[in-house]
C-alpha cells in the first residue's frame, strides 16, 4: 500500500524587521526578530510517477503549481542530495495568505523539505535540512524551526530569543499580494529619494533591545510598542489603503500594529484572547481589509502530522504514531 506524510508548518510575522543596504550578492541585509503564529499550511506528501504539485484552499489559484514552486524546488533538491528522484505529488492545503508577507512559500519549502526527508527515509539531520533550506530562500530556514528567531545575515543565520508564554495577535488580510522583490526595490527608491543613496550609507541592521525584553519578560503592551518593518513605508507607498487598516486596529484596540514582513497583511498585537478575537471582528467590519484571522504564538515550527502506513506485527496496516 503506498503511503503519505502531512507536515504542518506555521505562518510567521516579522515582529521587527530592520533593513540595511543592499549586499554584493543583491540580497538586503536584516536583523529580522522571526515570530511563528497559529495560521498553517499543510502538506501531504505521497510518492507518484513523476513530480506534481497541486493546491487547495485560500487563494489556491495564486499558487504556482510548476517548478517555480518552493515545495516542489524543496523535493528537487532533496532528492539531488540523496540521489532520488523526486516522483512525488505534493499537496498544498493553504491556509497562509498568498503573497502577504508571513512566509507562505517558504512555508511550504520547509514542510516539503521534513515530509520527502520522511517518506523517503533520508535520515537528513537538522543541520543538512537548515542548509537545504537557506539555499531555496532567506526565510525557509525559520519556518524549519519555529518558535521566535533573531535572523541575521538575509535572514537565513538563526539565534533563538528566549520568549515567556504567549502572545495574541490579529492579521488582517488585503486583496491581492505584494511581491517581495518590489518592496525591498520601493524601499531603495525612498532611500535615495532622502539621500540614502549609497547602501553603504544605510546603517547595519541590528535588533531593538526593548523589543527583545519584551519577548523575554512575555509583556504584550511592550511587544506593541516596540513592532517595527523598515520596508512598511515601502509597502505603504505601493498599497496606500494599507494605511487605513492599521488605523482601523489602532482605533478598535490593538496595542501595536504594523505591515508583517513586506506586505500586504497588516499584524496587530492584542492583550489577550478575548480581546484578539473582538479586535478581528472590529477589523471585519470595518471593511478596510478582506478578512481579519486571530492567532497565538510562539509555535513550533514544520512538523510531521501523518506518519507512513507501516505493516503491524500481525500483518494489518497500521499507522506509525
Amino acid at each position: 500500500m503506498q503511503s503519505s506524510i502531512t507536515v504542518r508548518v506555521p505562518a510567521k510575522v516579522n515582529a521587527q524587521l530592520a533593513v540595511g543596504g543592499r549586499r554584493s550578492d543583491g540580497y538586503h541585509g536584516v536583523a529580522s526578530v522571526f515570530f511563528s503564529v497559529g495560521l498553517y499550511d499543510e502538506v501531504t506528501v505521497t510518492p507518484a510517477d513523476r513530480l506534481r504539485i497541486t493546491v487547495a484552499g485560500t487563494d489556491a489559484a495564486f499558487v504556482p503549481t510548476d517548478p517555480s514552486n518552493l515545495a516542489a524546488r524543496a523535493a528537487l533538491l532533496l532528492g539531488a542530495r540523496y540521489g532520488i528522484e523526486p516522483n512525488v505529488h505534493l499537496h498544498i492545503d493553504k491556509g497562509i495568505p498568498v503573497a502577504g508577507g508571513m512566509a507562505g512559500g517558504s512555508a511550504d519549502g520547509a514542510a516539503a523539505l521534513v515530509g520527502c526527508d520522511a517518506l523517503w527515509g533520508t535520515g537528513a539531520d537538522r543541520s543538512v535540512l537548515l542548509e537545504l533550506a537557506a539555499e531555496l530562500g532567506s526565510d525557509v530556514p525559520f519556518s524549519l524551526t519555529g518558535g521566535v528567531a533573531l535572523g541575521e545575515g538575509r535572514g537565513e543565520r538563526l539565534t533563538p530569543v528566549p520568549t515567556a508564554g504567549s502572545f495574541h495577535w490579529v492579521f488582517a488580510t488585503a486583496e491581492g499580494g505584494l511581491s517581495t522583490p518590489a518592496v525591498y526595490g520601493e524601499c531603495d527608491r525612498l532611500r535615495e529619494l532622502t539621500g540614502g543613496s549609497s547602501d553603504t550609507e544605510v546603517p547595519v541592521p541590528a535588533t531593538d533591545p526593548a523589543l527583545l525584553e519584551a519577548l523575554r519578560t512575555g509583556d504584550p503592551g511592550a511587544l506593541g510598542a516596540a513592532l517595527r518593518n523598515d520596508l512598511q513605508a515601502a509597502a505603504l507607498s505601493l498599497r496606500p489603503a494599507l494605511a487605513d487598516t492599521l488605523r482601523a486596529g489602532t482605533d478598535a484596540g490593538a496595542i501595536g500594529a504594523l505591515v508583517s514582513g513586506s506586505g500586504p497583511t497588516c499584524a496587530f498585537v492584542a492583550k489577550d484572547a478575548a480581546a484578539a478575537a473582538a479586535l478581528a471582528a472590529a477589523l471585519t467590519a470595518s471593511g478596510t481589509c478582506r478578512t481579519a484571522r486571530p492567532a497565538e504564538g510562539p509555535v513550533p515550527g514544520a512538523v510531521l502530522v501523518r506518519r507512513p502506513l507501516v505493516p503491524a506485527p500481525n500483518g494489518p496496516v497500521s499507522r506509525a504514531d
